[in-house]
């Protein structure tokens, strides 16, 4: 008869309840472990919606390219030391803020007005647009995989962003022209694409041209030319302005004659990258040649691709309940200093750490340095399971979001591995535990959010069931062993075990996130669903139950004869109780005044249908003689309405004295010692 209270048979059917769209039990209770999340940039924290946002030539132009609100073609504006101009994709362009139909026109501007001085603008048609900037887009189009097809991107954002340049500036594909006769992939190791093609046309015993594009530093081991140098004299002003620059009226070589690159220009080059990079842009360059040792380069490209909406503030929450967030990035420093910068991930003075420098470090050395780096940049695959290593020797709990195939060993060796479902592949999204369907960051803090909410659920829910099986386990042996009658009959017992394992249990499991909760710090993986103090709480809770039900049935017992009125004051008197009880472990340590009432409406549909239960067992003539009840009257209600809700008053009384754990921030040893105070000063300027 004491097996169903003994045993909860609802336990799995909660463990049912709440994992019903998760992998496994395990998964749900590790999110809210984590400690750290690496996350890649790129379609994470960003759209991975990449527009060319600046164009710098070899001669170190700079072409700021416009977008029309409008959807006409676009615009760009060009600058030089001495001169600034804008080149329109249409032939309609006139100056001034609006044009007689009212469309937007567009005012030129330099990315670098620190630096530049300009006194005049003027409009050019497309013909007489500058041979570099046209060289470099066609070039961005040859080295290309992506495919646009009726507007729709297949392939690569960082390709497709070239291709559209091209298209709305009326160059056609350019890869028409050329048959590609071979391909050198771009990877995370390479960093660069290279491509060797032979014109049609073209006499076989010329050669191929190869065409590349990927990461400065990769190509400019690549190049040992230039297609238009830049006269470095004319930043310091030493020589005068018509002579200091290359002008579009000087000559320009072509491929089989240009102009050696010199260590000068090379660190000039690399300095406008880093500028770019601090604008938060991709930066690309671009370079063609007859030899892939010796390649004449063309330009930068600069990408942008910005945040997603709400990421910063999904990081700082994240920050808040001292979870650790890494940036995991290929693009350089510069640029991940920018994008870091402005979703709080980074400040002046964190710790950068490149991929090199990880493959020089040994796991010990990783070790020691990981703990205080916010952002990894030139990183590939294999450093990132490098880096899940290290942090987990450091005793974390770590997340890992990834993408490609090359990915999943890191996913695998992580803690939790979050996979990319519209970006990812197959092999990468069998080995994650985690699929994001839009790809989005949010939805790791949405996941981490519902494993708090699922463990704190979990652990009401068996605070609940505990807390009613000996309080009923009491009463019953109590009874025993002063020698009096048995309390509750069969029929009873199994009554309040299907109020326990019923929809009131039940609806504990689906308790809405709160906010507490949810901001609470990452506990830690050892620890047990049932501590000290959820225990000390359902002693509490058991104590008070037996003692009132004790005392009712004691009264109700005065002539020492058991009657059906004495067993149905003692049995209603318990599932009031257990009502109330339900009530109090909605939360274990915020008010249910605080909580809200009707914030979980299953769980109030759950008590009204065991209340509406109970009065039928009561009143009902059939369910009377199945239950051995009889009618109460409306003050016998009454009086038991009042002692069972002591269970209640006293939880409540409990929590009001009782200070959150995690309302007092508690740093962690193994995070950054000042994370909940160093990213929240949203006024302080950023890189």
């Amino acid at each position: 008869m004491l097996f169903p209270i003994t045993f909860p048979s609802s336990f799995s059917c909660a463990y049912f309840w709440t994992f019903a769209f998760t992998p496994s039990c395990t998964l749900d209770r590790t999110t809210g472990c984590v400690n750290v999340v690496c996350a890649d940039k790129t379609g994470t924290m960003t759209k991975n919606e990449m527009t060319v946002s600046q164009i710098v030539s070899s001669d170190l132009e700079h072409y700021t390219v416009q977008s029309r609100l409008d959807g006409l073609p676009l615009a760009i504006s060009s600058s030089t030391p001495n001169i600034h101009r804008t080149f329109s994709a249409d032939s309609s362009s006139v100056v001034g803020p609006c044009s007689e139909s009212g469309i937007p026109i567009f005012r030129s501007h330099s990315i670098y007005p620190h630096s530049r001085t300009h006194s005049t603008v003027d409009l050019l048609p497309p013909s007489t647009c500058p041979i570099a900037f046209q060289r470099i887009i066609e070039i961005g189009s040859i080295c290309n995989n992506a495919i646009l097809q009726d507007g729709k991107l297949h392939g690569q954002p960082t390709e497709g962003a070239l291709l559209r340049l091209a298209s709305q500036f009326r160059i056609g594909d350019m890869r028409q022209l050329y048959t590609r006769l071979h391909e050198w992939s771009f990877s995370s190791e390479t960093k660069m694409m290279m491509i060797s093609c032979m014109r049609n046309g073209q006499v076989p015993s010329t050669g191929p041209v190869y065409f590349a594009k990927g990461a400065v530093d990769r190509i400019l081991q690549q190049c040992v030319y230039v297609h238009k140098p830049y006269s470095l004299e004319s930043s310091t002003g030493s020589q005068s302005p018509n002579d200091a620059v290359c002008t579009d009226n000087s000559p320009v070589r072509s491929i089989d004659s240009p102009y050696p690159l010199t260590l000068e220009h090379r660190s000039a080059i690399l300095q406008e990258a880093a500028n770019l990079g601090l604008l938060g842009l991709r930066v690309l360059a671009l370079a063609e040649g007859s030899h892939p040792e010796q390649l004449v380069f063309h330009g930068l490209v600069g990408l942008l691709d910005p945040p997603r909406p709400g990421v910063e503030a999904y990081v700082r929450t994240l920050l808040e309940s001292g979870v650790r967030v890494v940036m995991i990035t290929g693009d350089s420093v510069e640029t991940a200093k920018a994008i870091g910068g402005r979703l709080f991930l980074y400040r002046d003075g964190d710790c950068c750490l490149s991929g090199e420098e990880v493959d020089q470090l040994s796991l010990t050395a990783l070790q020691t340095r990981v703990r205080n780096v916010t952002i990894f940049y030139r990183t590939g695959p294999r450093h990132k399971c490098k880096i899940v290593k290290a942090l987990q020797h450091c005793g974390l709990i770590v997340a890992m979001t990834g993408d490609g195939v090359n990915d999943a060993v890191a996913l695998k060796s992580s803690d939790i591995g979050v996979a990319m479902g519209y970006a990812g592949t197959d092999v990468c999204r069998e080995a994650a535990d985690i699929v994001l369907l839009d790809d989005n960051f949010a939805t790791i803090l949405a996941a981490m959010e519902e494993g708090k909410s699922i463990f704190h659920n979990i652990r009401n829910f068996v605070g609940f069931q505990l807390s009613t099986s000996i309080a009923a386990l009491s009463l019953i042996a109590l009874s025993t062993l002063l020698s009096l009658p048995t309390p509750l009959n069969a029929m009873q017992i199994l009554y309040i075990n299907i109020l326990m394992d019923g929809p009131p249990a039940q609806s504990l499991g689906v308790e809405p996130p709160d906010e507490m909760v949810i901001k609470q710090p990452p506990r830690r993986s050892q620890d047990p669903i049932l501590d000290r103090q959820l225990m000390t709480n359902v002693l509490f809770a058991a104590s008070t139950i037996l003692i009132g039900t004790f005392g009712i049935f004691w009264l109700e017992l005065a002539d020492n004869h058991v009657t059906p009125r004495d067993t149905t004051m003692t049995f209603t008197c318990f599932v009031l109780f257990d009502m109330f009880n339900a009530l109090s472990f909605r939360s274990q340590r915020k008010s249910i005044f605080s909580l809200g009432f009707t914030t979980n409406r299953m769980f109030l549909i759950a008590v009204s249908l065991s209340l509406f239960g109970q009065l039928l067992v009561i009143y009902f003539p059939p369910l009377q003689k199945v239950f051995q009840t009889e009618a109460l009257s409306v003050s016998d209600l009454l009086l038991l309405v009042c002692l069972s809700s002591t269970v209640f008053v006293v939880s409540e009384i409990r929590k009001f004295f009782r200070t959150p754990r995690w309302n007092t921030f508690k740093p962690c040893v193994t995070c950054h010692s000042r994370c909940r105070g160093r990213y929240l000063k949203f006024g302080e300027s950023m890189v």
